[in-house]
């Protein structure tokens, strides 16, 4: 399962937005600038500090902001979804493997240090430790080897269809997320969920 946006609300889109919003950017516009900067720089992956993105992005976006006032309005939009971790034990009840796989960078830890839920999953796989993203597809070998499973028999969830179509063509089965209620239906005909 992805985090931002699956087990959590998406901070990240969200936070940018509104960031977007209070410098007079166009939210959708800076979104898209602010997210092709994250990989650019190597932040995502581990290959760049925190500060080095939001100096470039300062650069590139034309926004103002102390490091700490603009991660705040990114970190405080993560909340995580109860339902979803209520459904991670229940698969996991059922003797199912449930890991998460973001593309985050080291807030992912920090999310977990302020709101621990880390231990709920088999695994936990995040770019920033990595050193590799979503957007490169060997990704998914690397999560099936180092789970000891074969790609055919995981299932990926994410509301990145770019995300998802990487992964189905690394056979992994894979849905995009839509909504509480079209995962929930889709688990039940995987026969998941009962």
């Amino acid at each position: 399962m992805d985090f931002g946006g699956v087990v959590a609300e998406e901070g990240f889109r969200e936070g940018l937005k509104a960031i977007g919003r209070s410098n007079g950017l166009s939210p959708d516009d800076f979104f898209k600038k602010a997210t092709e900067i994250v990989y650019s720089s190597g932040y995502v992956t581990g290959e760049a500090e925190e500060s080095a993105y939001w100096a470039a992005l300062r650069q590139q976006g034309g926004i103002a902001g102390l490091d700490q006032d603009l991660r705040r309005e990114i970190l405080s939009r993560f909340v995580l979804r109860r339902w979803m971790l209520d459904l991670v034990r229940q698969l996991r009840a059922k003797g199912y493997t449930v890991a998460l796989l973001s593309d985050q960078t080291n807030w992912l830890d920090e999310l977990d240090k302020n709101h621990p839920f880390f231990h709920e999953f088999d695994g936990v796989f995040n770019s920033y430790h990595l050193g590799k993203s979503k957007k490169d597809a060997s990704v998914f070998d690397d999560v099936a080897k180092a789970l000891g499973l074969l790609p055919e028999e995981i299932l990926f969830i994410d509301d990145n269809e770019s995300h998802v179509n990487r992964a189905l063509s690394k056979g992994l089965a894979a849905i995009v997320y839509r909504g509480k209620n079209q995962l929930i239906e889709h688990l039940k005909s995987m026969s998941l969920l009962s």
